[in-house]
């Protein structure tokens, strides 16, 4: 199971401050083609698109027993994302543990913290990580990523660990970091939105060494919305997602699915038909197959649909607002991974997609896609 890795860092009891020090960074460059629509730059051009790079430095250190300070550094392009290249703080945290014994760990984070939300996002962008090249769109989307990425507050965990499982407890409280990634996926109005305080939390518990994982992770995320285009335009978003995640481990395969029901709102308008609520349903099932230690397989079949009142869009069509493929996204994913050195693997991966519903608007005009598209995707990556 994949947990944050600074909880997971701060369970361990150092001795000296010299000897705690580590430094760790990943980089990986993807190939990537299209039929249809494009994904992360130009792909569907004849020679597809390379502009798919991730770029991470972190490091940590324990100036004193209970005391662990960590962070990373992430420069990321992924085709017309807004901040391609530019170098951002992923996280940054000072972890406190009031408790740190063989049965429990009891601590605080403060500063920049990923959110707890669902199995991957801690560690998402460290591809050693990731299952496949893509976590699943319908919940780990790319398009909007900042939405549920990280938060500026404070959280606390509690590992509490039994004879033959561990609880994980994670709840937080901060600001979150919304760019313009968001604003263009959320309305092609492309609004103004200024992150407000939010809130998190998440409960893991993991059976027998990771055999058997559940899990729960509740969010509100909340922004201020204004208007580019009207001035007297401006109210409240939230974006509240329950996700349940659930995953099986033995010892050639692993079965992972998670489900997730968002709400989306729009409050506090005072202009008629800006208020509006849309609740959003996504879900995956994922089977893993190890052949070897340097050889895995994967098969996924990926759903989200942007409102559950409108599955097939045809209300969103009519009502003249966009096509009724962009309401919703079906995707049957199968990949092979090698693992050629411990720090250093190579991907391939096919995706089959009807619809459009985590296509990244910043690659692609609306009245240019199609409905039906596949993707090939092989990457390489170094993780040292």
């Amino acid at each position: 199971m994949t947990l944050t890795a600074l909880i997971s860092a701060g369970s361990v009891q150092a001795q000296g401050v010299g000897d705690t020090f580590q430094v760790h960074g990943f980089m990986s460059q993807a190939l990537i083609l299209t039929d249809h629509n494009d994904f992360f730059g130009p792909s569907s051009d004849s020679g597809g698109s390379w502009e798919y790079t991730e770029l991470g430095l972190n490091a940590s250190v324990r100036p004193m027993r209970d005391v662990l300070v960590a962070g990373q550094v992430l420069s990321r392009k992924a085709g017309n994302y807004g901040d391609g290249w530019q170098p951002k703080l992923d996280y940054g945290i000072v972890d406190y543990q009031f408790v740190a014994d063989e049965s429990r760990a009891l601590g605080i984070q403060v500063g920049r913290f990923k959110n707890p939300f669902g199995f991957y996002n801690q560690t998402r962008d460290a591809p050693s990580t990731r299952p496949g090249i893509l976590l699943p769109q319908s919940i780990y989307f790319d398009r909007s990523r900042s939405l549920g990425l990280a938060s500026d507050g404070v959280t606390v965990y509690d590992e509490e660990r039994f004879s033959n499982g561990t609880l994980y407890l994670q709840g937080g409280i901060g600001l979150p970091q919304v760019n313009s990634d968001a604003e263009i996926s959320l309305s092609s109005s492309n609004p103004n939105l200024e992150g407000r305080l939010s809130t998190i939390g998440q409960v893991m518990y993991s059976h027998a060494g990771g055999k058997l994982n559940l899990g729960v992770s509740v969010a509100e995320v909340r922004a201020d919305y204004q208007s580019r285009q009207e001035t007297n335009v401006d109210g409240t978003f939230i974006f509240q997602p329950t996700i349940l995640s659930l995953q099986y481990n033995a010892e050639k395969w692993s079965l992972t699915a998670e489900y997730e029901f968002q709400r989306k709102r729009l409050k506090d308008f005072h202009r008629a038909g800006y208020n509006s609520t849309a609740d959003g349903e996504s879900w995956y099932l994922q089977y893993q197959y190890r052949f070897s230690k340097q050889w895995q397989w994967l098969v996924r079949y990926d759903y989200t649909v942007s409102d559950r009142n409108d599955r097939d869009g045809s209300h969103y069509a009519k009502s003249g607002a966009g096509y009724d493929y962009s309401r919703f996204a079906k995707d049957v994913t199968t990949g092979i991974q090698w693992s050629i050195t411990p720090a250093w693997r190579a991907q391939a991966e096919l995706h089959h997609v009807n619809g459009t519903g985590w296509l990244p608007r910043q690659d692609n005009k609306e009245d240019e896609t199609e409905q039906y598209w596949n993707m090939l995707m092989i990457q390489t990556s170094f993780s040292f």
